[in-house]
């Protein structure tokens, strides 16, 4: 069998076949070859993949980070005319304006803030009169009243806030003791 002086045969193999290495060598030689060249394909194709998936998650997380900053510009867009709205309440009374007419403009702003909030999907979690979920609210106290059921929330401290479904603030309530035991 012919050998280049690049082509290098495995001696153990070499060893091992004997003269039958002598008959099969160029049959070896030749499936050797087309196995790295397999060998080559193969690793070129994964790296290929390799590359294809980590633009992928780049691009991906590109595409997130835009997203995100879409949603907060789409935020701040609603919240501009409700700080105009403040400005404005704010220089009538420095201007001398009455207190009923700042209270009145603080109102719709209000119901502006919470406009948006409606928007975006944000809903208010106002207990009162409810029984208590330590899931929705947090306890700050607890109030002795025998009218109403064990565990109901007599007072809202400060409303909770909820948005698709998860909790962004519990409520804080005040919850009854004392009374007769909530029928479930």
């Amino acid at each position: 069998m012919k050998r280049n002086d690049n082509d290098q045969i495995d001696p153990e193999l070499e060893s091992d076949l004997g003269a039958e290495f002598d008959l099969r060598g160029d049959q070896l030689q030749q499936e050797l070859v087309a196995a790295k060249e397999d060998a080559a394909r193969h690793l070129e194709a994964a790296q290929r993949v390799q590359a294809e998936f980590e633009n992928f998650r780049k691009r991906t997380l590109r595409e997130m980070e835009e997203a995100r900053q879409r949603a907060g510009q789409r935020l701040i867009e609603g919240l501009l005319p409700v700080v105009d709205n403040l400005e404005r309440a704010i220089d009538h009374t420095v201007a001398g304006g009455d207190l009923e007419h700042f209270l009145k403009g603080v109102e719709l702003v209000h119901q502006q803030v919470s406009d948006v909030f409606g928007k975006e999907g944000v809903e208010v979690l106002d207990p009162l009169g409810s029984p208590f979920d330590p899931n929705l609210h947090q306890a700050v106290g607890q109030r002795e009243d025998a009218e109403v059921p064990d565990g109901t929330v007599v007072e809202v401290f400060q409303k909770g806030y909820s948005l698709a479904g998860r909790v962004l603030r519990p409520a804080m309530v005040i919850v009854s003791t004392g009374g007769p035991s909530r029928k479930e």
